[in-house]
């Protein structure tokens, strides 16, 4: 299957079981795992997943999924980060964060086509949904 973004969105639903992706995320992992599929997470992802896990589930459960985290980590070069600020001066119509932004510049340089995830975002830039 090759390389998959994961997002902020599907590393929550695999987490909170009352959230309403949480079956359908780990069907889609499951899947993804079957497929080989090289699942990665940007650093910019790595931290709004510590923020949010702390913020909504608690401190030491954010610590502990941050311990045990074992996707490969890309980190978000400084180039990146200028085409995200272009990716949202331009589509001014759109709502996408800064971190969605970089994580569409990061996918576009490694030429990844495919996300796991449920934010609308991804799927409004162009990206694939993995389910």
């Amino acid at each position: 299957m090759g390389k998959v973004m994961v997002d902020t969105s599907a590393i929550y639903a695999l987490i909170d079981r009352s959230d309403n992706n949480h079956i359908d995320a780990k069907k889609a992992l499951s899947n993804l795992s079957k497929d080989n599929a090289e699942i990665l997470i940007t650093n910019f992802l790595v931290a709004e997943c510590h923020s949010l896990l702390t913020a909504r589930l608690g401190h030491e459960l954010a610590r502990e999924w941050l311990e045990n985290m074992f996707w490969p980590v890309e980190r978000v070069a400084e180039e990146d980060e200028k085409v995200a600020k272009e990716i949202i001066i331009i589509q001014n119509d759109k709502s996408f964060s800064f971190t969605d932004a970089t994580t569409f510049a990061v996918m576009k340089r490694l030429g990844i086509k495919k996300y796991f995830g449920y934010d609308r975002h991804f799927r409004q830039f162009g990206f694939i949904k993995c389910d």
